[in-house]
């Protein structure tokens, strides 16, 4: 995404990889539809898109003649919050612009409006430092083996789902740069295809071998023995290591923990929700019955089928082998782990 002249020009994610087109939002309304319409998706890129459509809020106040206050803005702040309800980084980067807005309440509106595009910006920043930060410490993680040189990796956790180079996949780009990995299975991510549409197109433009695969086959890959991790990225962490993740990713580190395989989940500190106990407490949104039933728009099961379909699962702590922040590492991650990640 770009933000330049009041105007957050997102890259429509739903388009790729064969169309690739810009959709410019002048205001929060537009913003809050990307998001929920997942023409923007990926955890830490919401939270970006959120700032800078609280910011288009602001500006608008202002054009308006309203007192720019955090008051003024709390509509923009709900329906932003509102488009997708499971990751939280979309609630933590308005907060942070929120908390902003209320520290420079007594200063001039043109002064409260140039506090509010430093912060989103500095958000931004944040989220490339991280990823980079992250993509070491996880790479750092995997030993070079000629007999179990790949990974596996689940929906799409590169720069299109970051502002930086991505989290899970930036850690595949580190690995594969420093001579420790061989290849990467890439499951395709039903419903919406992340992987086949996604991943896969990332991993080409960067030269790194993969193989696509039809989510079902993850186990069988698994039992072949040549993947060493799998690594995945969260929407959120509860305070207790709990995980919830695109659909499939509990199956995966069920699947990983009966294979032998060890299960990375790499995120930045801001997907941690101190306030969720543990993984039961995470709304799992619900997406509409059409991603199942269609194909690109074309029904594939029977007219008036009934569909299930949670966009997210929760895979709990004792499955995970590491938790990769960008302030550190976390070991079979548990309540007292996540805690030492914000001392």
């Amino acid at each position: 995404m770009k933000y330049k002249d009041k105007r957050l020009h997102v890259l429509d994610q739903r388009l790729l990889p064969h169309r690739v087109e810009w959709l410019c939002c002048s205001d929060a309304t537009c913003v809050a539809k990307v998001i929920r319409d997942m023409a923007v998706r990926g955890a830490p890129a919401i939270g970006v898109a959120a700032a800078y459509g609280y910011l288009l809020a602001a500006h608008a106040a202002i054009a308006q003649g309203d007192d720019l206050t955090v008051t003024t803005l709390e509509p923009a702040y709900r329906e932003l919050a509102a488009a997708r309800p499971t990751a939280v980084n979309l609630v933590w980067a308005l907060d942070c612009m929120a908390a902003c807005l209320r520290t420079v309440e007594s200063l001039e509106g043109d002064e409260r409006l140039r506090r509010l595009s430093a912060e989103a910006q500095m958000i931004e920043s944040r989220d490339v430092e991280a990823n980079l930060a992250m993509s070491q410490l996880g790479a750092g993680l995997i030993d070079s083996d000629s007999e179990r040189g790949w990974v596996l990796t689940h929906c799409n956790t590169g720069a299109l789902a970051t502002a930086g180079q991505g989290t899970a996949l930036g850690v595949v780009r580190d690995a594969w740069a420093a001579g420790r990995l061989r290849g990467v299975f890439v499951d395709e991510t039903r419903p919406w295809l992340q992987g086949s549409r996604l991943t896969a197109w990332e991993l080409q433009q960067e030269s790194i071998p993969y193989r696509l695969i039809c989510d079902s086959a993850a186990a069988s890959v698994l039992a072949t023995g040549q993947v060493s991790w799998v690594i995945v990225g969260a929407d959120r962490v509860a305070a207790n290591g709990d995980v919830a993740n695109k659909i499939g990713t509990y199956a995966l580190a069920v699947l990983a923990r009966h294979h032998g395989v060890k299960f990375m989940v790499v995120a930045p500190r801001s997907t941690i929700d101190r306030d969720c106990a543990h993984g039961g407490a995470i709304e799992i949104e619900e997406r509409p019955a059409s991603e199942v039933s269609e194909i690109a728009g074309r029904p594939v099961a029977p007219e008036g089928v009934v569909v299930y379909n949670p966009a997210f699962d929760v895979t709990p702590a004792g499955l995970i082998d590491a938790l990769v922040t960008e302030v550190g590492v976390v070991r079979r991650p548990d309540r007292a782990g996540v805690a030492r990640l914000f001392e």
